[in-house]
């Protein structure tokens, strides 16, 4: 027979619970999302699964498989011939040295189409053996309605996304701490390996960053036919947002909106019981108590209105001996009075 050893506490939080403030006057892209990773809600959606260019933000699978590549072996690149390309570039020459993970720099700071076909060949052996890799990391990650042609992102009428999976994609990279550290970056420098003597500085084109207080990075996009790219992310009080706007003319104050809209809509709410002690009463050993607790620490995303409960329980009495780390309680979290989260008790 369980008892219940404190009362529960009821807390109801100031959120809505739809986004009927968005409206399709209010963003300018074609194709949009609000994303929240923590609880894979698509909060905001127009023509999310609509097959478009991606442009540049192609870079943010480029730069995360350049990372984890580099995590692994992080090797010495010369920039050849093959490596060159049109378009926004870090201005590699041909001979200069320089280590993969500096191409991610340069991928993810000044979008160097250079530094994209630079990685693909460095990782890959060509750029058509790289889109294989990120076709396949796509497919894991689970982009349905994506395919990838080019890294850096130059038009392909094969090559095409949809923001529904830009915004999976940007979630699976804020996962890697070194991609999640850089994208962050409003610079980063260079030091080239050869010639010994270079240093290079780039800044990130990524405006947001400096618009928007709890913007944590991003890639920037464009080509004529694809129009304005932005993929970005943004964190306040634990909550993390991802926003996508394809083809979009205002796609700084799009990405302000949707966020602003969505962190008065949102809030995460942290579990935290690892501070939890209980002494439970003991019989049949040589002790007459059983000190108990619990080290979980988890969470949960909220809206408005939604009422979360907490409740402790735990067993009227124990035999002895109890082992360390035995199952002796729970701790239920409910909304709305439907069971969300539980974690365990354990006798310590």
């Amino acid at each position: 027979m369980k008892r219940l050893i404190c009362a529960f506490l009821t807390f109801a939080l100031l959120l809505c619970g739809t986004l009927k403030v968005f409206s399709a006057p209010d963003i300018s892209a074609e194709a949009a999302v609000l994303y929240c990773p923590q609880n894979r809600e698509l909060i905001y959606a127009e023509n999310e699964n609509l097959r478009m260019r991606p442009a540049s933000t192609t870079k943010i699978m480029t730069a995360l498989l350049a990372l984890e590549y580099a995590e692994k072996n992080d090797k010495k690149v010369r920039f050849t011939e093959e490596m060159t390309a049109e378009g926004s570039s870090m201005y590699l020459k041909i001979g200069e040295v320089l280590r993969l993970s500096d191409l991610a720099k340069g991928l993810l700071m000044c979008s160097g189409n250079d530094a994209a076909n630079a990685v693909a060949i460095a990782v890959a052996g060509s750029q058509e053996k790289f889109a294989r890799l990120m076709n396949r990391r796509a497919s894991k990650i689970g982009m349905k309605h994506t395919h990838f042609v080019t890294p850096s992102g130059l038009d392909d009428e094969n090559h095409y996304t949809t923001a529904s999976d830009m915004a999976l994609l940007m979630a699976e990279a804020l996962k890697n701490r070194a991609f999640k550290k850089l994208t962050r970056e409003k610079s980063a420098q260079v030091d080239f390996i050869k010639p010994s003597s270079k240093r290079a500085a780039y800044s990130n084109h990524n405006r947001l960053l400096s618009l928007y207080r709890y913007c944590i990075g991003g890639k920037t996009g464009y080509t004529t036919a694809a129009g304005r790219c932005l993929v970005t992310a943004a964190e306040k009080d634990g909550l993390r947002l991802i926003a996508v706007t394809l083809n979009d003319r205002n796609d700084w104050n799009d990405h302000i909106k949707l966020y602003d809209k969505g962190f008065k809509s949102r809030r995460f709410a942290k579990l935290d019981d690892s501070e939890l002690l209980l002494d439970i009463d003991a019989v049949g050993g040589d002790t007459d108590k059983i000190t108990a607790g619990c080290a979980e620490i988890s969470g949960l995303v909220l809206k408005k209105g939604d009422r979360l409960r907490r409740v402790i329980y735990a067993e009227n009495f124990l035999y002895s001996p109890v082992e360390p780390g035995a199952a002796v309680g729970k701790i239920v979290y409910t909304v709305n009075g439907r069971i969300a989260v539980t974690h365990t008790i354990r006798a310590y």
